[in-house]
C-alpha cells in the first residue's frame, strides 16, 4: 500500500548513497542507506590503466550521483550512468569506431558489452554469463589484474613477432642452402630442429615474466 515518507534532508546522508525504505503494514517505520563503497585496490587499478596510455571510462546502470562520485573518487577519464545492457553495448560500439575497446564487467548486464568488446575481461567471481561472454576471466577478484592481464598480452605478442623472426631466418637461410646443394638433408634437417628449439625456448622465457 502507498504511504508518505519524510525524505531526510540534503547534507544528512552521501548523495551517492541509495535509500531503501522500510514499511509495515503500509505504515512507514524508517528507512536504510545503503553505499556502494570501492575496493581498496580500485584507484590503483585505474592508475595503473592510466601509466600505460590506456584511457577509462565507467558504463554503469547505477544512478547519476553515484558513477559521478565513484568517477571523481577513481579519477577516471569520463562515466555514463543510468545506461541499459543494451545503451553499453551501443556506447562501447560507437567507440569501436575509432580505436580499440575492452570492457571490464561481471554482472549479467555486462554480457552483451563483454560479448562486442575487441578484449572483454571478466572478474573472477562474476556471473557465469559475463564470464561465458568474456575473451580473459581473471582468477581473483582483484582490479589490479587488468593490468597485469594486458601487460602479459603484449609480453606473449612480443614472443610471438621474436620467434616469426627466428623461423623465417631459419628457414630463409636452410631451405634455400639444401636445395641448391650446399647442405645435406641431415644438416637442414638439423636446422629445422634448432628453429624449433630457439622458438620454444624463446617462449619459455615468459616464465619469468613480471607486470
Amino acid at each position: 500500500a502507498p504511504f508518505l515518507a519524510p525524505v531526510p534532508r540534503r547534507g544528512k546522508r552521501n548523495e551517492s548513497s541509495y535509500l531503501v525504505y522500510i514499511a509495515e503494514n503500509g505504515v512507514f517505520s524508517g528507512y536504510v542507506t545503503v553505499l556502494d563503497q570501492l575496493r581498496p585496490e580500485s584507484a590503483e587499478a585505474i592508475q595503473e590503466l592510466h601509466k600505460r596510455h590506456i584511457d577509462t571510462m565507467i558504463l554503469s546502470g547505477d544512478k547519476r550521483s553515484m558513477v559521478e562520485h565513484i568517477s571523481a573518487q577513481l579519477q577516471v577519464t569520463k562515466s555514463l550512468a543510468e545506461l541499459k545492457p543494451e545503451q553499453k553495448l551501443a556506447k562501447l560500439q560507437s567507440l569501436q569506431q575509432h580505436q580499440q575497446v575492452a570492457m571490464v564487467g561481471d554482472g549479467v548486464n555486462d554480457a552483451p558489452a563483454l560479448a562486442g568488446a575487441d578484449v572483454s575481461i571478466a572478474m573472477g567471481t562474476g556471473s557465469d554469463a559475463a564470464k561465458q561472454s568474456a575473451s580473459i576471466t581473471l582468477m581473483r577478484n582483484d582490479p589490479r589484474l587488468v593490468a597485469v592481464a594486458i601487460d602479459i598480452s603484449r609480453a606473449t605478442w612480443h614472443k610471438i613477432q621474436q620467434n616469426l623472426f627466428w623461423a623465417f631466418i631459419f628457414n630463409t637461410l636452410a631451405i634455400p642452402a639444401a636445395a641448391l646443394g650446399y647442405l645435406s638433408p641431415a644438416i637442414a634437417g638439423a636446422a629445422m630442429a634448432l628453429s624449433s628449439i630457439t622458438v620454444l625456448s624463446n617462449s619459455l622465457l615468459l616464465k619469468r615474466f613480471k607486470s
